[in-house]
């Protein structure tokens, strides 16, 4: 049985506002509850005029909130960025007013430029990315203790001097774990943690099925995941016909030439996009950001979807729709859920 779900960057039209980007996040969850989706997953980024998501974590809560039951989490929690007790810390608040719908997914990618990554540095000196095994190994320590699993003396051996330290508030349950990445490394960390993986495909589409295949090669039983459980988060597009799909799909694929050219900014409109005069250098480029995701009607892009599991031998999608209009993402949406029958 095929599992959709859907990951929120929150982005910002030409135009619109971070507040209305943050209204549509809201809006679309419920949609998304309505529909029949399994997870809703608010993404980190940081200094940009692209997406409104600073703080997963907030909008967890948010949407949370305004949903009953669809489970909602963070794709991801940058982690670098933060100590380890906090993250569990936050997310020990939010399995304690959400109990059972709560995923933590986290990643080491800065979700910035790398002057930005400066300037969120936990302290006076940055974390090494070679430690982030670490903060990942703490973090779990952390959370199987506040979950009573390590017993009342902490989840750290006698010698180690956080023994005794409790991510608060604690109590029965805990967040389901994810580590997401677009490459070898994440799968390896997820694999040797016993942590659940997704792939991020509409980043790097070029990995192939490698990252996903280490993943399961590699994987290691843990106290929450017996037996390794992939994902793959996908950029999709759905229209009512091809060309609807491909023409409400034409704004974030300049967007992404943009980002490309490192001059990114909000989404600009269908027609800014279908206006747009590419060079001979951009229309390369531009097949090549078209070949990131799915664009179609619904049954051309739920047979995509279809054969991309078969060949990355999963069946759980995390679905990205950016699209100009709301009406036109949540319509993406719909059609895709009726597709799959949820």
């Amino acid at each position: 049985m095929v599992t959709l779900s859907i990951l929120d960057q929150s982005p910002i039209r030409q135009g619109g506002t971070a507040a209305e980007a943050m209204a549509n996040t809201l809006d679309l969850a419920r949609h998304a509850e309505r529909l029949g989706y399994s997870r809703y997953w608010l993404a980190e980024h940081h200094n940009t005029s692209s997406f409104a998501g600073s703080a997963p974590e907030i909008m967890i809560a948010a949407v949370a909130a305004a949903t009953a039951h669809i489970r909602v989490g963070s794709a991801g929690v940058m982690l670098p960025h933060y100590s380890s007790l906090k993250v569990a810390e936050l997310f020990r608040v939010l399995e304690t007013l959400y109990p059972g719908r709560i995923d933590l997914g986290v990643g080491r990618a800065p979700g910035s430029d790398q002057r930005t990554a400066r300037a969120l540095q936990p302290g006076p000196n940055a974390y090494p990315i070679d430690v982030f095994p670490q903060q990942v190994e703490l973090l779990i320590q952390f959370l199987e203790d506040s979950n009573g699993q390590s017993g009342d003396a902490g989840g750290f051996p006698e010698t180690h001097p956080w023994r005794g330290i409790h991510a608060t508030p604690r109590g029965p349950g805990m967040p389901e774990l994810w580590m997401l990445g677009s490459g070898g490394d994440g799968a390896t960390y997820a694999a040797s943690f016993g942590m659940h993986y997704c792939f991020a495909h509409f980043i790097n589409q070029d990995a192939g099925t490698g990252p996903l295949d280490l993943y399961r090669s590699q994987f290691k039983p843990s106290r929450h995941l017996s037996s390794p459980h992939g994902s793959i988060a996908v950029s999709v597009t759905v229209g009512e016909t091809e060309e609807d799909a491909r023409r409400i799909a034409a704004p974030r694929n300049l967007w992404v030439l943009h980002l490309l050219q490192n001059r990114a900014g909000a989404f600009p409109s269908v027609e800014e996009a279908l206006a747009y005069q590419y060079s001979d250098d951009e229309k390369v480029m531009l097949r090549a950001v078209e070949r990131r995701g799915i664009v179609g009607t619904p049954a051309q892009v739920r047979g995509r979807l279809l054969a991309m599991g078969e060949e990355y031998g999963v069946d759980d999608f995390v679905i990205l729709t950016i699209t100009y209009d709301q009406k036109d993402r949540i319509r993406s949406y719909e059609l895709l859920a009726e597709s799959f029958g949820l």
